[in-house]
């Protein structure tokens, strides 16, 4: 039987196991969205995880969605990113950048040159933006034309390469929570008419079109996708319907790209979760805290065969040891949500080991 403790190859990286750090937005970048010493202590204080996923990293300036988060597209962020790569394999641990475009989830204060947040169409969230000065109400976003779409996935592409030259084992689009992929996938949020809309696969297009561009760029093996099929999470009204994943699924099955994260962000949603585990026939990674408790229980799923790895989020910023404590069934130490965006050290590097 297969273990959560097991060694898995993931795309000809070894992961001493089958726990996984989830992605999660700490607000903690430099100046010019630059990796800190914080950041580097952090993620390396993480590295027995069997995979580290990064916070969501901005592929472009436009791409900026939250406070004092870090991007990917200067020379200064690669070399302070490949700090950190540089510390977590030396603790012997395996790393993938999380590439994050918010789209409308964003502020003009957060944009270049106080510009408006961009998107598939013209269609306001409700809700309120985190900037520099604090929370903002969200304005109505601009509609991407079809060129800027096409440079949209280039900048995906080169935020990738760079990625890899900072020294990353892979990247992980994120393709879910709302933010700009995911906007492309839900009707709510794409009313558009021409070849980014209407029909499911229409509306799955740019994902698969921005998986497409990745793999080409960096090699399928370093490509992975995040996504959460109806999530209303970053005011997803619009459902993303089951059909549009099942085309985003049929063009990025035969790329054969390192795997598939899947985000059950309701109950009641295995059915689907099951149905994307057949339809993908690389690695699955299961974030599954909705219907499952966020401790070690949560490993059956890998010994049932729902996944293959298993991804924590608040549990494993808590405790930068998760997996050993997993193993041992505890204790663990309770996360801070005070403290979870923005500051210093305090809820960031200094909860404690066993």
């Amino acid at each position: 039987m297969t273990t959560a403790f097991d060694a898995l190859d993931l795309s000809g990286n070894r992961l001493a196991n089958r726990i996984a750090m989830a992605p999660m937005t700490r607000s903690r970048a430099g100046d010019g969205g630059t990796a800190t010493d914080l950041t580097v202590e952090y993620y390396a204080q993480r590295a027995s995880a069997g995979l580290i996923v990064t916070e969501g990293i901005q592929p472009s300036e436009v791409g900026q969605g939250y406070a004092w988060t870090p991007g990917l597209h200067s020379a200064e962020q690669i070399a302070s990113w490949r700090r950190v790569t540089d510390a977590v394999h030396a603790e012997g641990g395996v790393i993938f950048a999380q590439l994050m475009h918010a789209g409308r989830i964003s502020h003009p204060s957060l944009q270049p040159d106080g510009g408006l947040p961009v998107a598939p169409s013209a269609v306001a969230p409700e809700g309120k933006a985190f900037t520099n000065d604090g929370f903002q109400d969200f304005v109505t976003p601009r509609a991407l034309t079809g060129d800027e779409i096409r440079a949209t996935i280039t900048d995906f592409a080169d935020a990738a390469r760079a990625a890899i030259e900072a020294g990353f084992d892979g990247v992980e689009l994120h393709g879910a929570n709302g933010y700009l992929i995911h906007q492309f996938l839900a009707p709510g949020s794409n009313e558009r008419t021409d070849e980014w809309g209407g029909s499911a696969e229409h509306r799955a297009r740019f994902a698969v079109e921005t998986v497409k561009a990745v793999a080409e760029a960096v090699g399928a093996e370093r490509t992975a996708l995040r996504i959460s099929p109806q999530n209303p999470y970053n005011s997803m009204s619009g459902a993303d319907t089951v059909e549009v994943y099942e085309a985003l699924l049929a063009g990025i099955e035969p790329l054969g790209i390192a795997y598939l994260h899947v985000l059950e962000a309701a109950d009641g949603l295995r059915d689907i979760t099951t149905d994307l585990r057949k339809r993908f026939g690389g690695t699955f990674l299961l974030n599954a805290f909705t219907e499952t408790p966020t401790d070690h229980r949560a490993l059956a799923l890998v010994e049932d065969g729902v996944a293959d790895v298993i991804t924590f989020g608040a549990l494993f910023l808590a405790n930068p040891d998760l997996p050993a404590r997993l193993r041992t069934e505890g204790p663990y130490n309770t996360p801070d949500p005070s403290s979870f965006f923005g500051g210093d050290a305090k809820g960031y590097t200094d909860y404690p080991s066993l």
